[in-house]
């Protein structure tokens, strides 16, 4: 199996993009399994949308050397080519010393070479002095190969080609032009979610004229020679490895286009678990019977209407709340459980004075807009946790432009010692087996706050 880890010198670089057009050019040839550096949702939709494999999330601050190894060799069983994307520039992290929560942590733990995407906008000799700092900052970093984004013209390329061969000893093995009106389609968190994307045929074609703009100017089979050989993952390691018993329990989980924002390695590890996972959509569907209910993050905001709209399944999530069924909320899901969702300002195509009705779970009135938060969270769950007894750690991120003020006397299942949930110190807010959180825990380091939300789902037969 080959592999090779595409970064940028810093955010906005295009990486993303030149990644997403890698991915899906390669998956033309072989089968291509892609990752994703850091807690991101949106990219790895893309990257899975492309390859036809879910994209998984390596991150050196919230997982451990050995939870990062089993999540790469799970997901590399029958690839014949992993791809990471790193996130924000090469060196960036969760410290300003230490590498840890960086790219360049993933690039050295699995000992891959980097292929450093350089922003060349104006220009040309400096993008040489630009690489040779990145390559001498840390002699255990392997730049192999670099492409130049935002180039124009020939000259362009010529003069920065140059110099980067003089300078760095490196090869150029691509240069994509600055093409105007040519971008992937935004929205405040980010990327517009792939899934979301779906249905829509201008979205799609734009997204592969991206991809065959920015291949026909990538030498693909010279990035394939600068690829390390690793060996084939064969077996599936301990942690995703399945349990002798199986369970009849149905986990439903909310997936249509307000609710997208899942770790792949969560469906990997409930289902190794044995339990059985339902879809379900809370815009266009019905609540399926479960025995737990999950609800991850996305933009209810932008589906406010529509979701109000479907009265009788917010009435049966109702019901399961107090029939005291497991529920699970993260972010979107917390906000879809509160009494409403206002708008206060203009946002995001968002006009104020805007009000949407919600399943009036959870005793809190959600607000749009506030100052963006983005942060790594950890903390431990606390005695009000109603799916264990003792502390579980929790760790994972929160990013939005929301606020959940919870009415006076609400209790939180999360304690943090990092990070900013409902607010400073308090996150997951209780009410009898519903648990919501502005933090997106990860599965894999927080697996046992997970199973223990799985264990609660057992039916008294099962126990």
């Amino acid at each position: 199996m080959k592999a090779f880890l595409i970064s940028g010198d810093r955010s906005g670089s295009g990486k993303t993009s030149i990644t997403l057009a890698i991915a899906a050019a390669l998956a033309k040839r072989c089968t291509v399994q892609t990752f994703k550096v850091g807690m991101d949702y949106i990219d790895p939709s893309y990257l899975t949308g492309v390859t036809g494999r879910p994209c998984r999330n390596l991150d050196s601050f919230v997982m451990n050397r050995d939870e990062m190894t089993a999540v790469f060799n799970h997901a590399c069983i029958g690839a014949d080519i992993a791809i990471i994307e790193g996130v924000r520039g090469l060196y960036e992290g969760a410290d300003s010393i230490a590498d840890i929560g960086s790219t360049a942590s993933i690039a050295k733990h699995f000992h891959v070479p980097i292929i450093l995407v350089i922003d060349a906008r104006s220009i040309t000799r400096s993008a040489a002095a630009l690489l040779y700092g990145f390559m001498k900052f840390d002699p255990d970093v392997q730049i192999v190969g670099v492409i130049l984004n935002n180039v124009r013209g020939e000259k362009h390329i010529r003069k920065a080609t140059e110099a980067i061969r003089h300078y760095c000893n490196i090869p150029v093995i691509g240069a994509i032009p600055r093409v105007d009106n040519l971008d992937l389609t935004m929205r405040h968190l980010g990327l517009v979610p792939f899934e979301e994307g779906l249905k829509d045929q201008p979205f799609l074609d734009r997204v592969s004229s991206i991809v065959e703009m920015i291949c026909s100017h990538l030498d693909i089979d010279a990035l394939l020679s600068l690829s390390r050989e690793m060996k084939s993952s064969l077996h599936i390691p301990d942690l995703f490895a399945s349990v002798e018993q199986h369970h009849r329990e149905r986990i439903a989980v909310a997936r249509d286009e307000a609710f997208n924002f899942y770790y792949a390695d969560l469906f990997s590890l409930i289902e190794a678990r044995g339990y059985n996972i339902v879809y379900f959509s809370p815009i266009h569907g019905v609540l399926p019977d479960a025995d737990g209910y999950i609800l991850g993050g996305g933009y209810p905001e932008y589906y406010g209407r529509e979701l109000a709209d479907n009265q009788s399944m917010m009435e049966d999530i109702r019901t399961a709340a107090k029939d005291e069924r497991p529920i699970l909320a993260e972010c979107g899901g917390l906000m879809y459980l509160c009494r409403e969702i206002d708008v206060l300002q203009d946002f995001s195509g968002l006009s104020a004075g805007t009000s949407f009705k919600m399943a009036d779970v959870l005793p809190a009135r959600c607000t749009i807009p506030k100052k963006r938060v983005v942060t790594y969270v950890s903390g431990k769950t606390t005695p009000n946790f109603p799916f264990a007894e003792k502390p579980l750690p929790v760790k994972g991120h929160a990013f939005h432009y929301s606020t959940v003020h919870p009415d006076k006397g609400s209790t939180f299942g999360y304690e943090l010692d990092r990070g900013f949930g409902i607010d400073a110190t308090h996150d997951g807010m209780v009410l009898n087996k519903v648990v919501g959180s502005y933090t997106h825990i990860h599965p894999v380091p927080s697996r046992n706050l997970l199973y223990s939300f799985l264990s609660a789902c057992l039916s008294d037969s099962s126990i």
